[in-house]
């Protein structure tokens, strides 16, 4: 009996000092995506991703526990090691122009028999331990605006390769956070000035030259709707799919733009509109009520924990979990343009869903630590 106590108590004392309202509120985002998941997958009869999103579950959250017995500090005071995951990350980001299928005119996952594999998710994790060690070391120096354009090499790296396979919504993500990370990091107003009026520049001069024609009447026909059966048909099935939901919604497994296949990737992009024609304001006013704890509590880690690293590690994960959030949800109500950015934690994909919970695992991380 004294031997038992001995060897459970560590582990009682670790599970006790979790964030279990993090882990709650996660778990049950989860359950609304297999749920939408499930509906969506009823029409043809076909599960298969529905049993595939369960694993990836079951993995995941088995990997945000193992984490969380994992020193974070190991990362804060070890450079070389984070510097050998940045490295792997873009190696793996330029094997996917040769090893990787070209889906709808883009190279962005590794295939392994059924199992897809997007290195940008292990990229957006490396990328925030990286920002975090990076400004956590020089926050006293963000005088100097040479620290600000370095810091920007290190985020323009796996943007181009990101950018030619092509995948701007995962871009444009990479450069929300590192905007984002700026500004809590202390940045001179002038020289965030400067740099928006860059990025300005930047944005004309890809127009220009370098985005695709597709990419191009996404965001034109987002601006002047004139093809309601071509490219605004997305988003027009997601809006009358999110109005048919009124307040307690159709109906699990109900939903007619769901059943009937208007709705296109409803286990994916759209997959807030499945949430809302089913569920209605109800269902969507507790997905908010969720996400709203989850991040809650991830910035109440950034504000309590004592060294900038895991402050600065803590406000990126939850700026990328907010922006992705509301871009997805923008899609599909038609305040934004159509440019496949996933509901964190409910759409379909395991790169998506483990590269979170490895993020809740730092995370949890750092609350044990702290």
């Amino acid at each position: 009996m004294a031997f038992g106590s001995l060897s459970l108590g560590p582990l009682k004392a670790h599970l006790k000092k979790l964030d279990w309202l993090i882990i709650a509120s996660a778990v049950l985002l989860v359950i609304f995506g297999l749920l939408a998941i499930y509906s969506s997958s009823l029409r043809k009869g076909d599960f298969f991703n529905f049993d595939k999103q369960i694993i990836f579950f079951v993995i995941s959250l088995f990997l945000m526990i193992l984490i969380s017995f994992f020193d974070y500090r190991v990362l804060k005071n070890n450079s070389y090691l984070i510097l050998v995951f940045y490295f792997l990350s873009l190696l793996l980001l330029a094997g996917l122009f040769f090893f990787a299928p070209e889906i709808r005119g883009k190279r962005g996952w590794y295939k392994l028999g059924d199992i897809s594999f997007d290195p940008i998710e292990v990229t957006k994790i490396v990328l925030l331990v990286l920002l975090a060690k990076y400004f956590s070391m020089r926050h006293v120096e963000m005088y100097k605006f040479w620290h600000v354009v370095f810091s920007g090499f290190y985020v323009l790296i796996p943007s181009l390769l990101i950018f030619f396979q092509p995948d701007m919504g995962a871009v444009l993500i990479l450069f929300i956070v590192w905007f984002s990370i700026l500004l809590i990091s202390g940045i001179k107003t002038r020289h965030f000035l400067i740099l928006s009026l860059c990025l300005i520049l930047v944005f004309l001069v890809s127009w220009q030259f370098l985005l695709k024609d597709y990419q191009k009447e996404r965001v034109l026909n987002f601006v002047f709707p004139s093809d309601p059966l071509g490219a605004s048909w997305s988003q027009n099935q997601a809006e009358i799919a999110i109005g048919s939901g009124q307040i307690f919604g159709q109906g699990f497994l109900k939903g007619a733009q769901t059943q009937y296949g208007f709705l296109p990737e409803p286990h994916t992009d759209f997959i807030f509109s499945v949430i809302a024609e089913e569920f209605g304001l109800v269902g969507i006013s507790f997905l908010f009520l969720l996400f709203t704890i989850l991040i809650w509590r991830i910035i109440r880690i950034a504000v309590t924990s004592q060294s900038n690293f895991s402050k600065i590690f803590a406000s990126g994960f939850a700026i990328v979990l907010i922006t992705q959030f509301f871009i997805n949800i923008g899609m599909n109500i038609g305040i934004l343009p159509v440019i496949g950015i996933y509901l964190p934690l409910v759409s379909y994909g395991g790169s998506g869903l483990i590269g979170t919970f490895v993020g809740l695992g730092i995370l949890q991380s750092i609350k044990v630590k702290s």
